[in-house]
């Protein structure tokens, strides 16, 4: 089997016009057909025993690595604690993403109050922050000026985005595919100082203003509770090792769990007119694996069926991915899915692409 699999083995995926054939006439009912195949298949249910297993197995190791902090205490080995509470951050960080997609419960009450719980409270990430800039990308996806996971920032996602660059800017941009894994070091702390900015500035958050409190106070608890145990415990250089190695590594990981969904596939324009299944297919990319990948990346390695059924349980994703994958090929739409290696390959090479621009013009540093 080749590295990189798709319906449309030529395709190449960054453009759109060679990954599909024609649509049929019936475009708006292509998705239909399919939402009717899946829920015939029973794949939409609830799993209340998987996630009551899973988030209670993922606090007992949260509270276990915080146990161990605790028991350790005024040591460099902590350092290992950090690094172990770093992939417990994100595993719950998953279970919060899981929440805010309605996958948990039949109830969208429950739903987020677990998923305030795990990101504001246990990981001092945002909730209601985050829930409005996804629920944005998941209804553009890739789109230029539209989705805001590649607007325009740190990264160049755009050619368009690197041209209009300058100074330090421009410099970061030529250099960007190199310094992709350094700065995604950076990721989990930029997302939670976004998230505070976002919860404590009114109106930039569609939350209301008991629930914007809430999640202010639950981010005030994290914070306040995480540095007053690492700085009443570790010495002042161990505590600021501990937060650089933990959230350093919190960051990389979330990053490296997020960055193969759809960076390097199909960019759709501002005018673009894209139906919504080939909208969510053609932006999005499959991880190749098994259950230890399934486990490792939060269930987003089946990102097609993740974008095309958001509130669909984690554990049946697996158990759709045949089912979406030959619908696409019924109906000539490419299905990209590669391992996990290549698809950083993939990113690093689109980045690359991007910053061709400012390679040309050196001048654009000065």
């Amino acid at each position: 089997m080749s590295t990189t699999d798709t319906v449309d083995r030529g395709a190449d995926p960054a453009d759109p016009a060679r990954m599909t054939k024609p649509p049929p006439a019936r475009r708006g009912s292509d998705y239909a057909a399919l939402c009717r195949e899946v829920r015939q298949s029973g794949l939409l249910k609830r799993r209340p025993v998987y996630y009551s297993v899973k988030v209670g197995a993922n606090l007992l190791l949260l509270a276990a690595g915080w146990t161990a902090f605790a028991l350790i205490g005024q040591s460099w080995w902590q350092l290992v604690t950090a690094a172990f509470l770093a992939v417990m951050f994100t595993q719950t960080a998953f279970i919060g993403h899981d929440a805010g997609h309605h996958q948990i419960a039949a109830s969208k009450r429950v739903n987020n109050v677990l998923g305030r719980v795990h990101a504001d409270l246990l990981v001092g990430l945002s909730y209601g922050w985050w829930i409005n800039k996804h629920t944005r990308h998941h209804s553009h996806p890739n789109h230029v000026d539209r989705d805001p996971d590649i607007a325009d920032g740190a990264i160049a996602f755009t050619e368009d985005q690197a041209r209009v660059r300058s100074g330090a800017y421009a410099w970061l941009g030529r250099h960007q595919a190199w310094l992709f894994f350094p700065m995604l070091l950076l990721e989990g702390l930029a997302l939670k100082v976004a998230g505070v900015q976002a919860t404590f500035e009114r109106g930039r958050t569609r939350t209301g203003r008991t629930t914007r409190i809430a999640e202010a106070a639950m981010l005030a608890a994290h914070i306040g509770g995480y540095l007053a145990a690492l700085f009443l415990v570790l010495t002042p250089l161990q505590a600021v090792a501990f937060i650089a190695v933990h959230q350093g590594l919190f960051g990389l990981y979330m990053g490296c769990s997020f960055a193969p969904n759809h960076k390097g596939m199909a960019l759709f324009g501002r005018d673009d007119k894209v139906d919504f299944l080939r909208r969510q297919v053609l932006t999005s990319r499959n991880i190749r694996g098994h259950r230890l990948t399934d486990l490792a990346l939060g269930g987003l390695n089946y990102q097609i069926e993740h974008h095309l059924f958001p509130s669909m349980p984690r554990p049946s994703l697996r158990h759709a991915q045949e089912l979406v994958r030959t619908f696409c090929a019924r109906h000539g739409i490419a299905y990209h899915e590669t391992g996990l290696l290549d698809s950083y390959a993939q990113v690093l090479r689109h980045l690359h692409t991007v910053g061709g621009p400012l390679r040309l013009r050196p001048e654009l540093e000065y």
